[in-house]
């Protein structure tokens, strides 16, 4: 058994197959999600788990180099928007409109489902390197 890290063999596999520049989804549990992605669900009832405690177990575990949020976060969920950015510490965030987010999003190599229920609550998280 695991002692550090994630203990969700689903994420962890993901993780360990990532190379530079993929990327996976942290999602609300209402972002619509293509039926060809992963879809790694963790929602175990509104609210449970959080974006934002979500964010910060991925952020332990991955090397991550950019991030990229819905432009809408900004004026619809400021609190997630403000913890995420300081989660994030340094790291570059890119903003796309709600519909070029989900648009990226289809692209990632997977995308975790959590219990958020706050609106525009997602993040797309770019694999950076660790040498």
């Amino acid at each position: 058994m695991k002692k550090h890290g994630i203990l969700n063999s689903h994420i962890s596999e993901v993780l360990s197959r990532l190379g530079h520049t993929d990327t996976i989804v942290i999602a609300d549990c209402g972002l619509p999600i293509p039926d060809h992605c992963i879809r790694i669900d963790v929602s175990l009832k509104i609210g449970t788990p959080g974006f934002i405690e979500t964010l910060e177990v991925l952020l332990d575990d991955m090397q991550v180099e950019k991030a990229t949020l819905a432009e809408e976060i900004k004026t619809h969920n400021r609190p997630a928007e403000e913890e995420a950015a300081a989660l994030l510490k340094g790291i570059p965030v890119d903003y796309l409109s709600h519909e070029e987010f989900k648009k990226e999003m289809a692209k990632a190599k997977a995308v975790i489902r959590t219990g958020e229920a706050t609106p525009y609550a997602n993040i797309i998280l770019h694999a950076g390197v660790i040498f």
